[in-house]
């Protein structure tokens, strides 16, 4: 979730009516922002502790890639309909729920004795990481009462996500080489209770009946399930997948176009903005997290570096994202974010290119500034795409958008990890098979790029001075 996107969103969450401030609310930012940091590590801590996994319990590459999109699907699909949940129950509840059955799902994988029982806790870590990522949110809300200082805290709060984005490889390394893939599960537990006893003084706000769509989200979740096995699997469990995927999807559509209060509102996506941004997201996600999968991979196994050394290779990549994302939204704010966005996807279009030459013999160094173009170029696109979005959007739905936009770059992610496996670990080769992964992505953002080239200025905002 890119720091506009938050911002974004929580600017559409204060509209509901005056929070009730917390009696210490340092201490409530400080359990929020660890909450959302650590759900956010954990999308991406795991990648460079894949072969060591693999080494450890096996399951092929099939098997890594459920590791990754266990958490990742779960996280996407119940993240629709987690934000009503919380303000059923209160936010303050909520996180607790969350940060709970996110600690206790750490141990579970920590401790797991085989693949299954990893991936199976990897399902409810990613259940859990829904819940926590909006409730943290609106504590945040809740916690301040004074807009100025409320702006300030959600643009930490947002900080520290693409923090972790940017640690996430780097830590993983570092916590597979000096201690065992364990490690990166471990970790949790101490930071989980830490949050927990941060939130103690966190404000208690009353519950609202928000209404549930569950139809909308149960067949959300299986047409996204199954589509993932289309992908990973293969035999007769991809055939089978496939049509439940097919008819998951069509029965979402149906509920979703006749639902009074749907977990997706169709309508959004006739405004062209939207449905741009939306796809533009999903390529960024594809592009983004396809590469760190398949990188990660890439300097261990067929490069010969410890997981230590992998992760120190993505630090030249994750670590200029932040900053980017600052220049992107003042880029939008004097040029209109059609600019940043286009330029963005142009220039990811030629990193991913420029990372074609990355082969066997390519020094692990070059191959790691390689991947600096395709960052900055997701980097840019994000922050604008979302400013785009939510003034294409009013402002009593500014808050569903965003959970729209960032649900359905988590889908896309999860499935770029499910067609890079499937592509690596084919007969061909690997290198062979990230290339593929790589003019894949490249495709996708071209056709982006050209729709937003497209896009009529009504739809994409500009502010002069």
């Amino acid at each position: 979730m890119s720091p506009n996107a938050v911002r974004q969103e929580a600017t559409a969450t204060a509209q509901l009516g005056p929070a009730r401030p917390a009696s210490a609310p340092g201490l409530t930012l400080a359990a929020a922002l660890l909450g959302f940091a650590l759900i956010t590590l954990d999308a991406s801590v795991v990648n460079v502790a894949l072969p060591a996994i693999g080494s450890d319990l096996g399951g092929g590459m099939t098997g890594l890639q459920w590791v990754v999109d266990a958490y990742t699907l779960a996280f996407a699909a119940l993240m629709l309909s987690t934000g009503a949940f919380a303000d059923r129950i209160g936010a303050a509840r909520a996180y607790a729920l969350g940060t709970v059955v996110f600690t206790l799902a750490s141990a579970a994988c920590g401790l797991a004795p085989d693949l299954g029982v990893l991936v199976g806790a990897r399902v409810v870590q990613g259940t859990a990481a829904a819940v926590v990522l909006p409730a943290s949110l609106a504590l945040v809300r809740q916690a301040y009462a004074d807009p100025a200082r409320r702006a300030r805290a959600v643009a930490l709060w947002a900080a520290g996500g693409s923090v972790a984005v940017a640690l996430g490889p780097v830590a993983g390394g570092a916590l597979t080489t000096a201690w065992d893939w364990r490690g990166i599960f471990f970790i949790n537990l101490p930071l989980g209770l830490a949050a927990l006893a941060l939130t103690a003084r966190a404000p208690r706000a009353e519950r609202r009946r928000t209404p549930l769509d569950l139809p909308g989200q149960l067949t959300a979740a299986l047409a996204l399930a199954a589509l993932a096995f289309a992908v990973i699997e293969s035999g007769p469990v991809r055939v089978g997948a496939g049509a439940v995927a097919l008819l998951a999807g069509a029965a979402f559509w149906l509920i979703e176009s006749r639902a009074a209060h749907p977990v997706v509102p169709l309508g959004l996506f006739r405004t062209p903005t939207v449905a741009v941004a939306v796809a533009v997201g999903s390529a960024a996600s594809v592009a983004f997290y396809g590469v760190i999968f398949v990188f990660s991979l890439y300097f261990q196994r067929v490069r010969g570096e410890s997981a230590l050394v992998a992760g120190v290779m993505f630090l030249p990549m994750t670590a200029l994202i932040p900053v980017t994302n600052v220049l992107s939204g003042k880029l939008a704010n004097r040029y209109g974010a059609r600019r940043p966005m286009l330029l963005g996807q142009l220039l990811a279009v030629a990193g991913l290119l420029l990372l074609l030459v990355a082969d066997t013999r390519t020094p692990v160094l070059v191959a790691a500034f390689l991947m600096v173009p395709l960052a900055l170029g997701c980097a840019l696109s994000i922050p604008a795409l979302t400013a785009a979005m939510m003034e294409a959007v009013p402002a009593e739905r500014a808050g569903l958008a965003a959970g729209v936009l960032n649900a359905g770059r988590q889908v896309a992610g999860a499935l770029s990890v499910a067609l890079a496996g499937s592509l690596v670990g084919e007969g061909t080769g690997f290198v062979p098979g990230m290339r593929t992964t790589l003019l894949v992505s490249a495709a996708l953002f071209a056709a982006t790029a050209l729709a937003t080239w497209r896009l009529t200025a009504p739809g994409v905002p500009r502010r002069n001075g």
